[in-house]
């Protein structure tokens, strides 16, 4: 069978490479493996809706409050927080078509800028970003589950983990075994998810109709429970970036997509507006039933919820939640395993992890690699307190992302860009990054500083692991019998890209 190539950003193939594409020659079959192309536009929406609403819906709304100070303020901050992510996602389209890689942020900046910083993203995204991330899901879908079971105290802190490792270990499964797999379970979700999400709207809409909205006034709304500033109302955003984190989600796996150069935008600009109506309606449902001293004391607003109005059926509420959680544990799964994958083929993680399932076409050494650090990130203890650090890694890496593609306009002024956004969008976006990470530093220097040392202890494995290519000949050779027994043990090989799909746009001709 033939393994093909790496990525053409790649050198030609190491000794080591040769060795372990012959060792996955061994069918004598002619067939091409490669990634498979089976995210259409409605899965792809899915997979960008599928990884925004997860558990920050249902975690961030007290988070946002409490900073924002009051509830007029806070409901402007879940608005334009949409509008953000929508200026964003309108960059992060041009650079999706421009750079039709899977890899998203990863992968334009290690083609913008280089290596080192394209390195720096990937190493605070596999070390906290995306475990933790996963973690925090994880726990909020075993939280919810369990709750019922213990309605006057929280669930035991061995069965809340026991249970959140068994969800990532199955859906790590279910990923491994088919693309296909992983993709229904995405589209089956999401809509579940939707509609527990609109149960929550139709019935706050009713409370309202039915003139309970005390606290949406606009003479009580902005009644501030504490006295604002500026560098709490950052800290409102950075919780509610949380919230719609996974907006960029999509551009980790445009090698999968059908027709990305199409589907990619349209699924972008079906999806984020969507989200941002539908975070929006929902927050102000909470509020159509509770005050904001009782959204604030409550550790679990979606049950609050329930109880005050849905009666018998208040049970409805923590089982939609365990359904939204699932699929986004799958999503993030899904998308984050592509990451260590296209780190893998630049040739910036262990080359293992860019091998694919000889038959399902599957990256199970990326699958596992980000299953093993989930799991890690749950025995540690409380992950909540790493929100704000795993928010402030993610906004670092849109705005060094879309910096991008300012430069890269300027780089490659004649490159030929299916979709070219006005100068004004990434400039928005970055006046917006820039004043919100610096009140952020200011209000929470230790959070941010850790965020920052996090990204930049992945300088010195940078220049050992990636820049030093001598190598003692035994560490070469333990790296080259680990990579080869766990291709025999995944069945893995590299993939053959597609070259009309990965290749770069053209300059255009001078005239």
């Amino acid at each position: 069978m033939e393994a093909g190539s790496r990525s053409s950003a790649n050198c030609a193939k190491t000794e080591q490479q040769k060795m372990l594409d012959s060792g996955g020659n061994q069918s004598g079959s002619k067939d091409r493996v490669t990634l498979k192309k089976e995210i259409g536009l409605l899965s792809a929406c899915a997979i960008i809706i599928g990884n925004i609403i997860g558990s920050g819906i249902f975690i961030s709304p007290k988070g946002v409050l409490d900073h924002a100070g009051s509830v007029g303020f806070s409901l402007i901050v879940w608005v334009l927080g949409g509008g953000i992510c929508a200026l964003g996602s309108l960059c992060y389209a041009e650079l999706g078509v421009t750079i039709p890689k899977s890899g998203g942020d990863y992968s334009y900046v290690t083609e913008i800028f280089g290596g080192l910083v394209g390195f720096l993203l990937l190493w605070s995204a596999v070390l906290i970003m995306y475990p933790t991330t996963l973690a925090v899901i994880a726990l909020t879908f075993s939280n919810y589950v369990l709750q019922p079971a213990f309605p006057d105290c929280l669930p035991p802190y061995i069965a809340t983990r026991l249970l959140s490792t068994t969800c990532v270990l199955f859906l790590t499964w279910v990923n491994c075994s088919s693309v296909r797999w992983g993709t229904r379970i995405q589209d089956i979700f999401t809509v579940g998810k939707l509609l527990a999400l609109v149960l929550i709207i139709i019935v706050g809409m009713i409370q309202i109709a039915k003139g309970h909205y005390d606290a949406l006034d606009p003479q009580t709304a902005f009644e501030f429970i504490k006295d604002p500033s500026v560098g709490q109302i950052a800290l409102a955003f950075l919780q509610a970036s949380f919230a719609y984190s996974g907006w960029n989600f999509l551009n980790y796996v445009t090698e999968e997509v059908v027709e990305p150069r199409k589907n990619l935008p349209r699924a972008i600009y079906i999806s984020i507006p969507l989200v941002t109506l539908v975070y929006t309606l929902t927050n102000i449902a909470y509020f159509s039933s509770m005050s904001p001293q009782e959204l604030l004391e409550s550790n679990a607003v979606a049950v609050t919820f329930g109880e005050k109005l849905l009666g018998v059926f208040s049970w409805v509420m923590p089982i939609s939640v365990a359904l939204s959680t699932f699929g986004g544990i799958n999503g993030y799964l899904f998308t984050s395993s592509r990451l260590c994958f296209s780190g893998a083929r630049e040739g910036h993680l262990p080359y293992l992890l860019a091998m694919i399932h000889l038959k399902s076409c599957t990256p199970i050494p990326a699958l596992l690699v980000c299953c093993t650090a989930t799991i890690l990130i749950l025995c540690i203890g409380d992950t909540h307190n790493l929100i704000n650090y795993v928010s402030f890694i993610n906004y670092l890496s849109y705005g060094v992302t879309i910096a991008g593609l300012l430069y890269y306009r300027w780089k490659k002024p004649k490159l030929v860009r299916p979709i070219k956004v006005n100068l004004l969008v990434p400039c928005s976006y970055l006046v917006f990054w820039a004043v919100l990470l610096g009140f952020s530093l200011y209000s929470e220097p230790v959070v941010c500083g850790m965020g920052l040392v996090i990204m930049l202890t992945g300088v010195p494995i940078y220049f050992i692991g990636v820049q030093w290519k001598n190598k003692p000949h035994c560490i070469s050779s333990a790296v080259e019998r680990v990579t080869y027994l766990g291709q025999k043990l995944c069945y893995v090989v590299f993939p053959q890209d597609d070259p009309s799909e990965i290749q770069p746009l053209t300059e255009k001709s001078e005239l």
